[in-house]
């Protein structure tokens, strides 16, 4: 029989697990893309009600490796959020507890790169459970950011921001269902795919490189020659 891990010794695993150094070309590395749903946007008072995750290996997604959960809690969604995700309180009785929802993220996360889409929003959540944890939520990729540096590079502009449908539109991808975890999470994952090998036509693409790109401070840069 299989010992249940305490959240103590997966937050350990996590934290000494190894990471792709900055120099790894992107298909070498190993991410996942995640997304959640709140019950609002402040992650002091609002709390995560689904999570979905998608691995990417090889520049591949492993839909088999993926996961979703809904996540149990007494607390409504704002009406905003409840009009975006469809989730009410009784819709989670039966799920189970954010920490379990959490032994599933650091499971998934240990030595991968975290993608999300407008990362801001999920980062604040998460480093939140992780600081619980004594660990750090690593460095990320964001595809609004990757897409906005695209869109830059092809069209000499791009938007101030860009939802996930329309960046999934604008490289040609069909958009799984949209403001559900696992789908939304599936988006991300094909748009990160697409976004790193494109950017890669443009200069050779590595962990370093899209992370950085990612960050609110590489607004005004671009990748390759200017």
């Amino acid at each position: 029989m299989r010992l249940r891990r305490s959240p103590e010794g997966v937050a350990a695993e996590f934290a000494d697990a190894s990471r792709p150094s900055d120099q790894t070309p992107w298909r070498e590395a190993n991410w996942c893309a995640l997304d959640l749903e709140m019950t609002g946007l402040d992650p002091r008072s609002e709390e995560i009600i689904a999570v979905g995750a998608v691995p990417i290996e090889d520049g591949r997604i492993v839909l088999g490796g993926g996961m979703y959960t809904l996540v149990n809690t007494t607390r409504r969604s704002q009406h905003g959020a409840v009009l975006v995700h469809k989730l009410r309180v009784p819709d989670l009785a039966d799920a189970p507890p954010l920490e379990k929802a959490m032994d599933q993220i650091f499971e998934l996360l240990t030595g991968r790169i975290p993608v999300f889409h407008t990362a801001a929003v999920e980062r604040g959540f998460l480093e939140r459970q992780f600081g619980r944890r004594r660990v750090r939520l690593p460095a990320v990729a964001d595809t609004e950011a990757l897409g906005r540096e695209w869109l830059r590079h092809r069209d000499g502009s791009a938007p101030e921001g860009i939802s996930l449908g329309r960046l999934a539109s604008v490289l040609g991808q069909p958009a799984e269902t949209p403001h559900h975890a696992l789908g939304d999470a599936l988006t991300t994952a094909k748009a990160f795919i697409a976004l790193a090998s494109l950017l890669d036509t443009v200069a050779p693409q590595t962990v370093g490189s899209l992370v950085a790109a990612s960050r609110p401070s590489a607004a005004l840069r671009r990748f390759g020659p200017g």
